[in-house]
């Protein structure tokens, strides 16, 4: 687990070992939400990045039917 710092103005410096892992550069957006004490962090990505991510994932099952049926 990484640790960072908040400094007097409230900034955090991501520590480089998860800026690397999560592709993170400087300039991009994250998206930031906290619930029941726990921040999470999202960084914001185009749509075209996700394109092939459920590549191989099992669909069977997951379509509704159709309700005349």
């Amino acid at each position: 687990m990484a640790e960072a710092l908040v400094s007097d103005d409230y900034t955090i410096e991501i520590p480089e070992e998860i800026r690397r892992e999560v592709s993170l550069s400087t300039g991009q957006k994250v998206n930031i939400s906290a619930r029941n004490g726990v921040i999470t962090m999202i960084p914001d990505q185009p749509l075209s990045a996700l394109r092939g991510f459920l590549k191989g994932m099992n669909v069977q099952g997951v379509r509704e039917r159709p309700s005349h049926l």
